[in-house]
């Protein structure tokens, strides 16, 4: 006899339910630490582990959600369309941007990672950290690294990037509307996304047109990174 725990209902339910509570929180208290995705996680963990619901059941229970994510990825491009007069006349200083943001978030974690001793296979997990999970885990794969560890890190990077992001960009006094959108989308994927729609359209659809483009960036960039570093 299946476990209703088990079933594909239960677990869409479960997880539709957590995040719209999540959202709920959010809204209500504003805090930055309750951000609806990392309060989700944190409580579908503490309910999986409540009823001991492993892993690989609640993986397949909700690879419909996992599904989801490319379409809702390429859903901006709606977002986008509707924002194009503020891209014409920025394509080069966008690119540019990017490009910068690309090359730094894969240097950056992957001078760190030799500074402290790491071996290959982590630093080929934790280059493609700044990119959206679909793009992440198909680079890290390629590399040589460990997909399931990228994707944890990719969220982890996309929760401290919209959370913190917004803040430094305040701070610093960054008021244009495409350098932000730019330094979310790009820093922080999917999930920084979030945070730029909530400032405004057009950050929302600049952050957007980051993902796809820091992922691009980044497929072409992490294997000649590489054999740069094999050289030495």
């Amino acid at each position: 006899m299946i476990n209703p725990l088990h079933t594909e209902l239960f677990i869409l339910t479960l997880v539709i339910g957590v995040y719209i509570a999540a959202c709920a929180l959010y809204h209500k208290t504003r805090l930055l630490i309750l951000n609806p995705l990392m309060t989700s996680v944190v409580l579908l963990i503490i309910v999986l582990q409540m009823f001991g619901i492993e892993y690989e059941v609640f993986n397949q229970g909700s690879r419909i959600l996992n599904f989801m994510m490319g379409p809702a990825i390429v859903a901006l491009g709606y977002v986008l369309y509707e924002q194009m007069r503020y891209i014409r006349g920025n394509v080069i200083s966008i690119l540019t941007s990017v490009f910068v943001g690309s090359v730094v978030g894969i240097v950056s974690v992957t001078a760190i990672c030799m500074l402290m001793g790491a071996d290959e296979t982590l630093i080929y997990t934790l280059q493609p950290k700044s990119v959206t999970i679909p793009i992440a885990i198909d680079i890290a794969e390629k590399a040589g690294g460990i997909p399931s560890i990228t994707t944890v890190v990719v969220v982890g990077v996309g929760l401290f990037g919209s959370i913190v992001g917004p803040f430094v960009l305040k701070t610093l006094g960054i008021e244009n509307k495409i350098a932000k959108g730019l330094a979310l989308g790009s820093s922080a994927h999917a999930i920084g996304t979030t945070s730029a729609i909530q400032l405004g359209a057009i950050e929302g659809a600049i952050s957007g047109l980051a993902i796809g483009i820091m992922g691009v960036m980044t497929a072409l960039l992490v294997p000649i990174i590489n054999i740069i570093l094999s050289l030495f």
